[in-house]
């Protein structure tokens, strides 16, 4: 073997010694810079615990903020949970099973065809009542509020200081004491037991408006809009041009207020509806669990569950649908101070 030969193996015996060298401090530094991040990541925990303030980066674990979490999210889910259980049970697994427990049938399709096959369908007749209300009523108070809500916001007019304490007045009142009133108004105008005995009352949402005009006041500039008029914009294409798209998160969140009120909405058609094919879901569903308990009556508390189970499906698929543009800000940075 030459010296040629043997300089190159020590050579790479070298080499390869280097190598495991550098590893070997590549990994301790590492090591080192983790405790360091450990120790200032515990420093910071314990400034935020003296000061009262928390890093969002690095936020404080509270195991009693999370057993209170977890609590709140079982009683939520609980009633949903119970309902997806026993809609898949029949009549007679309902009453001689365990609530949460499942039935000895799965019957979940059968529950559902005879839902909206019993009385003469009746139920397809209400889920359409109630999304007529939900549209044309949640819909025009959501329009009203957006534009009741931004003229307050961003004009000034005499009298608004005391339109914004009716406002304030008006949301402390509950809806509850206001349906006799409007009962007796609607049955002077011949309008009871009529779709617009629903449409009219939830046309007005003042929580909707009030939370309009707020967010109007945070969400659009008033140098945006003063730029706009400059270069010629009129009022309604500034509104609905510069304004509106900055306002729809505020839009999205009065939209689900306002769906979520009339859909669930009890009282008021108990005491203007008499037509059962004028009957939103939660009047039908509550005739039906009255149902057995008439003389001749038969119970059906299994399409009873099962109805509002499905009472309950669009609802979850409007917040799953409509959450990505619960957001704000959407202004910050439009103008430059």
């Amino acid at each position: 073997m030459s010296d040629a030969t043997i300089a190159a193996g020590t050579e790479q015996r070298l080499t390869a010694q280097e190598l495991k060298a550098q590893e070997k401090a590549a990994k301790k530094a590492e090591k080192e810079r983790l405790k360091r991040v450990a120790r200032d990541e515990k420093a910071e925990r314990k400034r935020a615990a003296k000061s009262g303030f928390a890093n969002v980066a690095n936020p404080r674990r509270s195991t009693l903020l999370t057993i209170v979490c977890a609590l709140f999210a079982v009683y939520c889910l609980f009633p949903f949970v119970y309902l997806l259980i026993n809609a898949t049970k029949t009549q007679a697994d309902f009453t001689s099973t365990f609530g949460l427990g499942f039935g000895r049938t799965f019957a979940l399709w059968d529950n559902i065809k005879t839902v909206f096959t019993y009385q003469d369908g009746i139920f397809g007749r209400w889920f359409l009542n109630t999304i007529l209300y939900v549209v044309v009523g949640a819909g025009g108070a959501t329009l009203l509020a957006i534009m009741g809500g931004y003229g307050l916001a961003k004009f000034r007019f005499p009298g608004r200081k005391a339109v914004f304490a009716v406002i304030i007045g008006a949301i402390s009142v509950p809806g509850i004491a206001l349906a006799v009133p409007q009962f007796l108004l609607f049955a002077k105008l011949n309008l009871t037991n009529t779709p617009w005995a629903m449409i009219i009352p939830s046309l007005v949402s003042t929580f909707g408006l009030y939370l309009m005009w707020i967010f109007s006041e945070q969400a659009v500039p008033t140098e945006l809009l003063e730029a706009a008029r400059v270069d010629g914009a009129g009022e309604f294409r500034t509104f609905f041009q510069v304004s509106l798209p900055l306002l729809a998160p505020g839009i999205v969140t009065t939209a689900l207020f306002t769906i979520v009120a009339t859909w669930n909405n009890y009282f008021l058609p108990l005491i203007m509806l008499k037509d059962s094919n004028w009957y939103p879901l939660t009047i039908g569903l509550n005739q039906w669990k009255d149902q057995a308990s008439t003389a001749g009556g038969q119970a059906i508390q299994n399409l009873v569950v099962t109805g509002s189970l499905i009472t309950i499906v669009p609802l979850v698929i409007a917040f799953l649908c409509l959450q990505k543009y619960w957001q704000s800000g959407l202004a910050a940075g439009a103008v430059k101070e």
